[in-house]
């Protein structure tokens, strides 16, 4: 597999990597699009994901460049070199607010380097972050945004879940650190994932204020969405519990909002890869209608 390295520096700069695919050049473009770029989760890359293997499989068949990115919240702890030195990013240190500076660097590099027509496919944490910088960053434009298994990050959401109390004594634990001083002291949290986070971080990312709450940003997106859950991660994991009912109600509101649920797919849709790729292939087909 031939791939470029590439990257890019974020206005506030940040540098981030990431690998371009191209296809053939004598490869008819089936869909409406001249590049996606493809955003991993909490603590990923853009080197170590099966599931975007997968799908930049189905992109060059289908004619269509794919760029798959690293956000500053790559891994779990990580450094970056910045325009004043290096910088400690990852997953345990990244505040969520900051992707709309990294998909402004990338997507203004698909614009600039491979055609004005991109579009943006997040999976996990990296769809929340495609939803919320589309609803906020006024310099983003793109032709369409999949949102493969973005989680539900609210609080109130959390709290009244059957897992709520687990959830509450984390954020409250977190919240005594930031009062005392003690804002970077790293939690290793059990929920709503576990993994290892700063104290501010937890209270930043999970608070009352829900501000990356993806539910509401979808009326603030002008472009066409799809939203694919996995019916495994719904029935088992209080951020995807209830989102197909609420996503539903929004859908049929919403001519610009397309929600699929795929059975048997897991988080990382492993025995549902084909009907994942499926489902998307034909509505960006449909797109080009």
């Amino acid at each position: 597999m031939l791939v470029d390295l590439v990257q890019t520096t974020t206005r506030d700069g940040v540098r981030l990597d990431g690998m371009l695919q191209t296809p053939p050049a004598d490869r008819a473009r089936a869909w409406p699009v001249d590049a996606l770029c493809c955003v991993h989760g909490t603590g990923g890359n853009f080197y170590s994901s099966t599931l975007f293997d997968a799908f930049a499989a189905r992109c060059l068949e289908r004619g269509v460049a794919v760029l798959r990115v690293n956000t500053r919240g790559h891994d779990g702890i990580s450094t970056s070199a910045t325009v004043k030195g290096g910088r400690r990013i990852g997953a345990a240190y990244e505040v969520v607010e900051d992707c709309r500076h990294d998909l402004t660097a990338w997507v203004d590099f698909l614009a600039k380097g491979v055609g004005p027509r991109v579009g943006l496919v997040g999976h996990s944490l990296g769809a929340v972050k495609c939803l919320y910088a589309l609803a906020h960053e006024s310099a983003l434009r793109v032709a369409c945004v999949v949102g493969i298994s973005p989680p539900r990050l609210s609080y109130s959401w959390f709290c009244s879940s059957p897992e709520g109390g687990g959830f509450l004594q984390t954020y409250q634990q977190a919240e005594v650190l930031v009062q005392s001083g003690q804002p970077a002291a790293l939690l290793d949290a059990p929920l709503p994932l576990p993994f290892v986070i700063t104290a501010v971080g937890y209270v930043e990312k999970y608070g009352p204020d829900e501000r990356y709450h993806f539910l509401p940003l979808l009326n603030g997106i002008r472009c066409p969405i799809l939203i694919t859950l996995g019916a495994i991660e719904v029935a088992n994991n209080m951020a995807f519990r209830g989102s197909p009912e609420a996503l539903a109600e929004l859908a049929s509101k919403s001519a610009r909002l397309n929600v699929v649920t795929i059975p048997d797919a897991d988080h990382f849709y492993t025995k549902a890869r084909p009907a994942l790729m499926t489902h998307i292939d034909r509505w960006l087909s449909d797109l080009a209608k």
